[in-house]
């Protein structure tokens, strides 16, 4: 049972997105912890015991040691949780920030009408095991088995309308929660956005739309804070959240082509542009993980509204090329006192990388501007590093990088009076000038 453990874990950390690093200090971890298993057999084999309840449903009448709450309520989750604390099982009610459930609910399912041991009815499956347990003293879908699961969504034309919010509560159990368990995740789960033509050419296909997703959130599983996601495709990216034990909210928001995810009180992802997604499932990959639950799964027409922050659309930016033989802008953003890009900056760039790709033969050098805050020594590399940045985002957005010039103005061109706020913002800009 020991080398089933260690596998397991080395597989599910293999496959998640995490650092060779990490990856190599863990599984130095687990090579110590061998050994000690051999000298102190005795604790091994509890830990053991306490791991088997867990992965292959063997009920225990004995409370574990490692339980923080020797009196937490045992509840039923069929063969997963008998010795699993959930004290912390309340439903999350936290609102999210600037997030805006759509006008129109076209399903809501809080699960509260499903009888215990059944599959969920508002659901479609593909493959898996779905049923609805309790947990924490209530009603909720556990998804086992590499379970694919869908609501279903009953209206006419495509399934998910261009503008519209999801949201469900999910069930976080850190590592430790559960007795006996050495490092091995149990909050494997994805959310999938996918494109398709029509309701009936992707069911075929499974959960996973590869180069059809639209949008793929993946929820940790080694790393307890580690959360990652991908759209159109191939793009992807990362972040830590670090989620309370026991239910917590996630809401998500695409208008057009704005998306933007929240966890709780606090928005995680916000991207600019993504593909129109027309087809929704959650999946859980690892088959033997089977501490997976989601409730409260509502999806409504409507979302956020679109913030451009007076972004230019194309025509403008080609126009003030033609008059003045540059584009200048004021709103692409970065982190202060860094050349990391803000998310909404990329509404501006994708304007300036669609006229690059209309003409493809015009070059620009990328100029970056600061106001006078602060010294020569920072602000002129600094504003290097940012329009190399600039440079970076347009490449890649599919903008011929020969074409491109990444060149650091520091405070030496003021265009405005860096004496007062609305001067030194009037400063603090990129200028595209076609060369």
């Amino acid at each position: 049972m020991k080398r089933l453990i260690i596998a397991l874990a080395l597989l599910a950390c293999m496959g998640a997105d995490v650092s060779a690093q990490g990856f190599l200090n863990r599984l130095k971890d687990r090579a110590i912890q061998t050994v000690q298993g051999k000298v102190e057999n005795k604790v091994d084999q509890t830990v053991s015991e306490g791991m088997d309840e867990v992965l292959d449903g063997k009920k225990s009448d004995k409370k574990s040691k490692n339980s923080k709450n020797e009196d937490a309520e045992m509840v039923d989750v069929g063969d997963a949780a008998d010795a699993v604390d959930v004290s912390d099982a309340a439903p999350s009610t936290a609102t999210s920030s600037d997030f805006k459930r759509g006008s129109i609910i076209i399903f809501d399912d809080d699960v509260t009408a499903e009888q215990v041991g059944e599959f969920p009815s508002k659901w479609g499956m593909f493959q898996g095991t779905v049923e609805t347990k309790t947990l924490g003293g209530v009603k909720a879908i556990n998804l086992t088995d590499n379970a694919q699961v869908q609501p279903l969504i009953e209206q006419e034309g495509p399934y998910l309308p261009e503008e519209f919010t999801i949201e469900y509560d999910f069930y976080y159990w850190p590592t430790s929660s559960v007795p006996g368990n050495d490092g091995i995740g149990l909050n494997d789960m994805k959310m999938i956005l996918a494109v398709t033509k029509d309701r009936s050419d992707f069911p075929g296909e499974g959960c996973d739309g590869g180069e059809l997703t639209a949008f793929v959130l993946k929820h940790g599983v080694c790393n307890e804070q580690e959360h990652s996601y991908y759209f159109n495709g191939d793009k992807n990216g990362g972040f830590n959240y670090a989620f309370k034990k026991g239910w917590n909210h996630v809401a998500l928001s695409f208008n057009k082509r704005a998306l933007k995810v929240y966890f709780n009180d606090k928005r995680v992802v916000n991207l600019p542009h993504v593909n129109q997604p027309t087809w929704l499932c959650f999946q859980v990959p690892f088959d033997y993980i089977n501490l997976t639950f989601i409730r409260n799964v509502v999806i409504a027409k409507g979302a956020v509204a679109l913030y451009d922050r007076n972004a230019q659309d194309v025509s403008a930016v080609e126009k003030a090329i033609q008059e003045t033989g540059k584009f200048v802008t004021n709103n692409i953003l970065f982190d202060t006192g860094k050349a990391t890009l803000k998310q909404e900056s990329m509404i501006e760039i994708m304007r300036v990388a669609d006229y690059m790709k209309k003409n493809p033969t015009a070059r620009f050098e990328v100029q970056g501007h600061t106001d006078n805050q602060g010294s020569d020594k920072i602000n002129d590399p600094l504003s290097q590093q940012r329009a190399e940045a600039i440079v970076k985002a347009l490449e890649g957005l599919g903008v011929d990088g020969f074409n491109l010039k990444a060149v650091g103005k520091g405070s030496h061109e003021p265009v405005a009076d860096n004496k007062t706020e609305e001067g030194r913002a009037k400063n603090r800009r990129v200028e595209f000038i076609k060369r």
